[in-house]
């Protein structure tokens, strides 16, 4: 195991410092990640409104699909920053044997449906014709690279788990590097490949998921990285058990918040292509912000989850506030900003004037919500590197099924503009800040991993 590892559990007495060095690198590959698909978005938004709605359906329905890929990620961070803070990193590597193979299982399965039935998926939003069968074509285009995007996820989240959160920048970097170029040349064509419009940014993207996952793959079995290869006896029924058990609850919490998603976009496709599109297009300029806090969640759950598996829960209190608080003042300024170009932004990106109307309205609304958005973030990051994964699902089911999506429904009943079906947010992200924080200061969620390890015992 190299000595870098151990490194990186001994400083663990000096908390700011931790959590910048390992939000950093994440909240950097997640802002180039952004700003590659805002280029992507220039891309697609130069064939109309109806093909920023194609591209942003599949997106959805694609990322709906992976809550079971998401859950076995959200049980790897847990497992691997326990092992990880105990200093046993034979087990780290175990661990993520065994979630790769679970997860390449899973990505297998997952395909199946979505080749099949991707015009049912995409058909659900009551979007025209045309576009309907773009998304579609979208979403069968990138189901097909499904196994890369499982082992980007698990290897990823195993290395964030273990205090790395350079490796995956800068394979991150490299990918999307790869991504926006693939994206220009098979949407428009050239070189001997015929145009292929939204279907090309689909197979642009899966084949920067397929590049990531190589590379992930050369370092892993080449001995590169700071997790190892688990190897024999690493696949027992008490690790998949528990990987199931603690991840379980961030699959359906994923699930749950897909599902919701959909339905609250359902009643934004209510009003028409524009208003679809300029949710699109204003979820992909705020998500420049969006990314900050995405950075110390991971961060914080890291931490969290290395503190109590060296038996030090408050030091794991300590780190989540501080991990909060941190996100919040990045995410309030770099929001502030976006809020302030707002209407260039969006002007840049689709020569729409409704689109761009509507775009700007959508910003200024998720702009007040970034404050509690950040605490969402990084506060449900935590609970989960803890291993309380249930939490978190509690709190989407009632702010964003409770809050976002009964709002909209009633707004929508009440006849008012699509502006009320917007401003339905920020009632989803009052509710689930104001749990989050409560659960987060009782301190019940230190228990929840030992919970979980002593109702295994039995499987070893």
């Amino acid at each position: 195991m190299p000595d870098s590892l151990a490194d990186e559990t001994q400083v663990l007495d000096k908390p700011q410092l931790n959590i910048w060095q390992l939000a950093w690198p994440a909240i950097v590959s997640n802002l180039l990640f952004s700003v590659i698909g805002l280029v992507s978005i220039k891309i697609v938004g130069s064939l109309g409104a109806s093909a920023v709605a194609s591209a942003t359906t599949g997106n959805r329905i694609f990322f709906a699909l992976q809550a079971i890929m998401m859950a076995i990620s959200a049980g790897t961070t847990a497992m691997v920053a326990r092992s990880v803070g105990a200093k046993n990193y034979t087990e780290a590597a175990k661990v993520t044997s065994v979630s790769l193979w679970v997860g390449n299982v899973v990505a297998v399965l997952l395909m199946v449906p979505c080749i099949i039935f991707a015009s049912e998926m995409a058909g659900i939003f009551g979007l025209d014709e045309a576009t309907t069968a773009d998304a579609a074509r979208f979403i069968q285009w990138i189901s097909v690279f499904n196994v890369a995007f499982a082992i980007n996820m698990i290897l990823s989240a195993s290395l964030r788990a273990a205090g790395d959160t350079r490796t995956p920048l800068w394979i991150g970097v490299l990918t999307n590097v790869v991504n926006v170029a693939l994206v220009y040349w098979l949407v428009f064509g050239g070189y001997g490949v015929p145009a292929m419009g939204v279907a090309g940014a689909a197979i642009a993207n899966g084949l920067s998921f397929a590049l990531a996952a190589m590379v992930y793959l050369g370092l892993w079995y080449g001995g590169r990285l700071k997790v190892g290869v688990g190897g024999r006896g690493s696949m027992t029924e008490k690790r998949i058990r528990q990987l199931i058990d603690i991840g379980y609850p961030a699959g359906v919490e994923q699930l749950v918040f897909q599902l919701g998603f959909l339905a609250f976009l359902w009643l934004v496709g209510y009003y028409g292509t524009a208003a679809f599109a300029a949710y699109g297009i204003g979820v992909q300029i705020l998500s420049l912000s969006f990314v900050v806090g995405f950075g110390f969640s991971i961060a914080g759950a890291t931490l969290v989850g290395q503190h109590m598996g060296a038996k030090d829960p408050q030091g794991a209190m300590r780190h989540g506030w501080r991990a909060t608080g941190m996100a919040i003042a990045s995410m309030v300024g770099l929001s502030g900003f976006i809020v302030a170009f707002s209407e260039d932004i969006a002007r840049f990106l689709i020569d729409d004037d409704e689109v761009v109307r509507l775009t700007v309205i959508f910003i200024y609304i998720l702009g007040i919500a970034q404050p509690l958005m950040a605490i969402e973030f990084t506060l449900s990051g935590c609970l989960r590197g803890a291993g309380d994964t249930r939490f978190p699902l509690k709190a989407t089911m009632a702010g964003l099924i409770g809050a976002r999506v009964g709002l909209a429904a009633l707004f929508t009943f009440m006849g008012l503009t699509v502006v009320w079906i917007y401003a339905a947010l920020i009632g989803d992200y009052i509710v689930k800040a104001l749990m989050l924080v409560s659960r987060f200061k009782s301190g019940k969620w230190q228990q929840v991993f030992s919970d979980a390890e002593t109702k295994f015992d039995k499987y070893n």
